[in-house]
Formats: C-alpha cells, structure tokens, sequence
C-alpha cells in the first residue's frame, strides 16, 4: 500500500501537469518562474524565532495518534511485531498445549521458569502484549482501510480529468489526420463529434470509462476522456480487506474452538464430552455447550509392515482405523481412519496420530477378588515397540498394588536383558515389577497415569529381589510374593491416539485467504491508464478538409505495456477511419 501511496501522488502530480497545460493554451508562454530573493532566507530565519508555535491540545494530539497509528508505516511494523512476538511460543512450552512440559521446566529452573511464567512466556497467544498488538494491528488495518474506501468510491463517481492542452507531452501520444468523406456534413463541428463519439465507442469496448466533450463546449474541439484500472484499487482493497478477515478469523477461532486428546482402545467408544478427553485445551470463550455430541467407535487398527526391503525391515508403513460413527438424529456410519485422512464429524476434525498395544490383564487382590480387569495401554518407547506399561490398581485390598515395566510384541533375550526383536505381536510377552503401599490417589492429586511413583510403595517384584521379576505370556497368571495376589495376561488389543480439533475460524480463514491471493493479484496485474483523444476540424469555408485526431496515453505509475497500448488504439482508429495521411506518431521529441 505504500507503493500505492507514491503512485498515488505521482498521479496527482500529473493532473496537476495535466490541468496547468490546459489552462496554458496551445500557444504556451514556456517556463514561467520566479528567482529568489537571496537575503529572503536570512530575514525568514530571523523572524522565526520570535513566532509561538501553537499547542496541539487534547483533540489535535489524539488526532496526531489516530494519524500514526493508522498509517502503512505502522501498519508493516506492527506485522512484523507480530511475527516477531509469536517466537517465544515455539521456544518455550505453552501452557494451553502441554501443561504437563510447563509444570517440568518450572520444577527443574524454578528462577528462571517463575520470571518466564511472570511475562506470561508460557502462554504467548493469550497474552496481554501479544493481544495488544494484535489489537492495534487489526485497528490500524481497519484505520487504513476505511479512508482508502472512501476516497476510491469518490475517484469511481468523478469523471475523468479534463482533456491537457498538449497532448504530445505524455509519455504516449500520436497523430491521424482522417478522411474527410466518411465522417459527416461538416456543420457545427458534426464531423468532429462524430469522431469523438466513435473513439469514444471503442474506448469503451476495451473497458475504459468515458466522457464525451463536444467541440461547442470546448472551443471547437472534440475531445474524449477516457480511464481505466479502477479495479486495481479494488483489488487492493479487497487484500487489505481479507487480512483483517484473516486476523478476525483467527480470533474468533482461537476464542471458540478447541482441542483436545483421547486414547481409543479396539472396541471402546469415544464420545465427544468434557469428560471423555484424556486431555483438552479450550479456546478463551469456551463453554462446555459448545462441544457437538458425536460418538467414534473403533472397530479394528490394522497395521502394514515391511517385509520386503533389509533396510527397512518390520518398520510399519501403513495404518488403517476401522471406525463406526454417528451424530444425534444420524444413522450409524462405518468409515476408514488413516493417517492425513482425518474424519469430519460434528464440525471437529478427528485425527489419528498415534498407535500401540493394550495388553489385556486381570489383577486379584489378596483377598481374591478381581480388583482390575480390562486393557492397558502402553507407550512404545522405539521402532520395534519395546513398549512401557504402568498399571494402578487402587481397588485392591488389603494393600493398593502397582506394576510397571515392559510389554514386548516379539519377546527376545540379548545379553541376560528381555527385548522386542519386531514391531508385530509374534510373541507378546510382559516383564513387570510389582509394589504394593498408598497409591496417593485418595488425596485427589492429579497423577500422570504412565508414571508410577514408587519412593512411598513397597517392592513385591523384580530383578534385584529373591522373587524375581514377573515374566508372564499370554493365557499365564503370575502370583505376588506374601499372598498380595495375582495377574493374568488374558489378551491383547491395539489402541490409537486421536487428536480432535474445533477451529469455527478455518473456513473464514480459507476464504479470507483465497480472497486476498485474488485481490493482490488483480492489484499487481491491472494497470491503471488514462487516454486523450481530440478531433480537430480543418475545413475551410466551403470546403470541407481533413480533420486530425491526436491522442495522448498515460500511466500510474510504472507500465512496461503503455507503448503496446498506445500501438493497439493506433490500428483501432486506423481500421475506424481510413487515414491517407499519418502526420506523426510516437513520443514527444520536446
């Protein structure tokens, strides 16, 4: 918009030009200028300083602001501000996307991590200083805009600039002289109006906008004014316009979306409420009532694995969620899930982003009683889904019990240690270490429930106990040391990881984006053109003559295709009019 701004006042500079050659005549009286008084500076400067210079007061100070702020100056600044001030949000961890990695970095640097939390680092895009030039940005945008609206609209309902007196000064001009036979009866200036009117007709059918001066209403000499490019300026507003639709978008979405995670284990159903996310991030004005009801089932995860290439070997290369959903009032649906292939349901996006086993285990307490059975999801700790196991049982009595250790999809030995020799479940198997104590889950603390903390618990189970570690297949049932009970491996499921994203802002930003590609590219590719035809009749008394056609092209700023213009109009009137004799044509040789 700056460059527009430049252009804009080179335009203005050549109607000025345009206007003092008129009024100058075509006899011009040459370069009139005034010499300065030499001693003229010197008195000047005395007499400054005795003058006062007035304040500006309340009004013109606000008025100054309103002024800075609302220019392209400020405008580009505050954008790159903007830029500038969302980098701490990749190199610090945000709050609202993983409070559990702000929590760590505050435990392990608390001087540092407190100072960052008091400049809100951890939470940059709700910030108060990342809000407040967002703010001014999108106000200087819209101070910008408006004015630039109004004043287009009023050059679109104001005729072209009146016609200059010498035409041969502008950067395009030429000369016909037209056959006198084929254009009229010669009265009253007929024959030269005729013509204007017909290069008139041909202006417009190349998209100018027109205005027809008769030669009685401008001293004999018809003459047509004629401009187009108007949409180049409304290209630039509609960009200008989309970019604060791009900045309003992505408010809105980021105050009224939201995001959230959920493992889904095969034959589990997820239902879209607050309560049925593992974790959830909410945008500012968030309200549970917001959330669509929808429900995701997963039916079966199948997974491909390389079994053709030794570099590559057992690595998974293809993953395929069988999935069974429904919205309220709507018919069960069975669709796939794949990676980059989200599902679209209930205005949310559902991703899949992750995959791992979930052995199915059954733990008694001492007393016998089945205290936990059901799936365990793992967290694969490498590419052969060596994968880490954590299970709390808060039920069990006497004493709460807890296991962790590993769960091995193809159980191996290397060295005395059990590792996984391939991705695929060939021979599953689980190496765990048992506790038993106080769980510190009855004091309502929130716990990480892949981390188990055994400073408070008692070990039952492991490799540097007489018992040993438990080693347990499939279909095995292993026994706790002191009658604390037992657990069975009973089967094993696949799980997935979702990822499920409401941003109502996408679909404006999409369009806002589209829009503004389109209006920058109608601002950059239309050129902004002003022509000048005038007709004068040379007949004399009696005896009717040729009548000369000139006309004079020029350009807002730079126009690499004005000369081309120039020749295209030059063949029009050729082919309108026969033209015996060509005076001239081509650029002013002043």
């Amino acid at each position: 918009m700056a460059e527009d701004n430049a252009r804009e006042d080179e335009y203005r500079k050549a109607d000025a030009y345009d206007a003092a050659a008129a009024r100058e005549g075509d006899a011009g009286t040459g370069d009139r200028g005034v010499k300065a008084d030499p001693e003229a500076p010197a008195a000047g400067r005395a007499g400054r300083d005795d003058v006062a210079m007035p304040a500006l007061g309340f009004k013109g100070t606000v008025r100054w602001v309103w002024t800075q702020l609302t220019s392209m100056r400020t405008a580009l600044f505050l954008l790159m501000l903007l830029a500038v001030a969302a980098v701490p949000g990749s190199l610090f961890p945000q709050r609202d996307a993983n409070p559990e990695a702000v929590a760590t970095y505050i435990e392990n640097d608390p001087t540092a991590g407190e100072w960052l939390d008091r400049f809100q680092l951890f939470d940059v895009y709700s910030s108060v200083w990342f809000s407040a030039i967002y703010l001014l940005l999108f106000i200087s945008l819209v101070g910008c805009i408006l004015p630039r609206a109004k004043k287009h609209w009023q050059a679109m309902r104001t005729p072209p600039p009146r016609t200059p007196a010498r035409l041969g000064r502008l950067p395009e001009h030429g000369t016909l002289e037209l056959d006198a036979v084929e254009t009229g009866d010669g009265s009253d200036g007929g024959r030269s109006d005729a013509i204007m009117r017909g290069a008139a007709a041909l202006l417009k059918k190349r998209g100018y906008r027109v205005q027809e001066r008769p030669a009685a209403e401008n001293r004999g000499v018809a003459s047509v004014g004629a401009e187009r490019g108007y949409v180049r300026e409304v290209g630039n507003l509609v960009f200008h316009i989309s970019l604060v639709g791009i900045l309003a978008s992505v408010a809105i979405g980021g105050a009224y979306g939201y995001s959230g995670q959920r493992i889904l284990v095969e034959g589990e159903s997820f239902v879209n409420t607050l309560v049925s996310y593992d974790s959830f991030s909410p945008g500012t004005a968030f309200e549970p009532t917001d959330l669509e009801p929808f429900s995701v089932t997963l039916d079966q995860f199948d997974v491909t694995y390389d079994r053709e290439t030794s570099s590559s070997f057992g690595q998974q290369i293809g993953f395929d969620a069988a999935v069974t959903t429904q919205e309220p009032g709507g018919e069960r649906r069975q669709e796939q899930l794949r990676v980059n292939h989200p599902l679209r349901i209930g205005g949310s996006s559902v991703y899949l982003v992750g995959n791992g086993y979930a052995p199915e285990v059954t733990v008694r307490d001492g007393q016998g009683d089945i205290a936990f059975q059901g799936p365990v999801p793992s967290v694969p700790q490498d590419s052969v889904f060596t994968s880490l196991m954590v299970l709390k049982v808060p039920d069990a009595e006497p004493e709460q019990l807890g296991f962790v250790g590993l769960f091995l999809p193809t159980a191996g030995e290397v060295n005395g240690v059990g590792v996984s020799l391939d991705p695929a479940p060939a021979l599953p198997q689980l190496q765990l270490n048992s506790y038993y104590g106080d769980l510190g889950l009855d004091e309502g603390t929130p716990q990480n429930v892949y981390v188990l903390e055994t400073d408070t618990l008692t070990e039952l189970n492991s490799r540097n106990l007489d018992a040993g570690g438990l080693v347990i297949n499939p279909g095995e049932t292993a026994e706790l040391p002191d009658g604390k009970g037992s657990i069975t491996f009973t089967g094993l499921k696949r799980y997935v990881g979702l990822d499920i994203h409401h941003d109502p802002g996408k679909t404006p930003v999409l369009i806002f984006a589209v829009l503004a590609l389109s209006g920058l590219a109608v601002s950059l590719f239309t050129p902004r053109r002003r022509v000048w035809v005038k007709v004068r009749d040379d007949a004399e008394a009696g005896a009717p003559g040729p009548l000369t056609m000139e006309y004079g092209l020029l350009a807002r700023g730079e126009d690499p295709r004005l000369e081309h213009e120039a020749a295209e109009l030059r063949a029009l009137f050729q082919k309108q009019w026969s033209t015996p004799h060509e005076p001239g044509s081509g650029r002013a040789d002043d």
